[in-house]
């Protein structure tokens, strides 16, 4: 597929459908890109598609399944947008967030795979429920446990605000949580003694909860 050029191009790139419930045109929106006049259209749409698929089947999916309807804070950016974001961010400009191009290739920039030559894609997402039942410090620490146990992510990492978290697809899962929310830092990696088995006791009674 050819990058869309045009409003009806992209109205069409738009209604792809990347699983039961979403849809490519979900995962478009920037307020970078918004504010700033910038096309957040991915140069390899297939690519994109490919990757979000992933997304949205295998880690979305279920936890809307689980938990109710997720809003979409950020999802793909276009090199463009990502690359004038860190700019800004670089600049000491407030309210830009993103990451280098080259460390977000096959994470929010989907459409690029990174210097591994593997592909991913990254959403930020709220699960507001979930929120909205657990807002006490640090009760992020039970959904991050919870989707560590049941589904293949491949990096998750959390926000003070709504308990807001990046998430992550990729076809060669690292399975890293980090959080900006408190306690900050790993929650676990590879090579820490609470990555594997079973975190039963952290989050049982999260989904039954967020369903009342």
């Amino acid at each position: 597929m050819k990058k869309p050029s045009s409003v009806t191009a992209l109205t069409e790139f738009g209604r792809t459908r990347l699983s039961k419930s979403f849809f490519m045109r979900d995962f478009l929106f920037s307020d970078v890109a918004a504010i700033h006049g910038i096309a957040n259209v991915p140069d390899n749409p297939d690519i994109a598609i490919a990757a979000g698929s992933k997304l949205c089947e295998l880690l979305l999916e279920p936890l809307q399944d689980r938990f109710g309807r997720l809003a979409i804070r950020s999802a793909f950016r276009s090199i463009e947008v990502n690359g004038f974001c860190n700019e800004m961010q670089r600049a000491g400009k407030s309210g830009y967030t993103c990451a280098s191009n080259d460390r977000n290739f096959a994470g929010h920039i989907w459409d690029q795979p990174d210097r591994n030559g593997g592909i991913g894609a990254t959403a930020c997402i709220v699960v507001p429920a979930f929120w909205d039942h657990f807002q006490a410090p640090g009760d992020w620490r039970k959904l991050a446990w919870w989707i560590h146990d049941h589904l293949p992510y491949s990096y998750l990492e959390f926000f003070p605000t709504y308990w807001a978290f990046n998430i992550q697809w990729h076809e060669k899962p690292i399975r890293q949580i980090y959080s900006f929310a408190e306690p900050r830092g790993w929650l676990t990696k590879s090579g820490m003694e609470n990555h594997e088995g079973s975190h039963d006791e952290e989050w049982t009674g999260i989904v039954e909860a967020c369903k009342l």
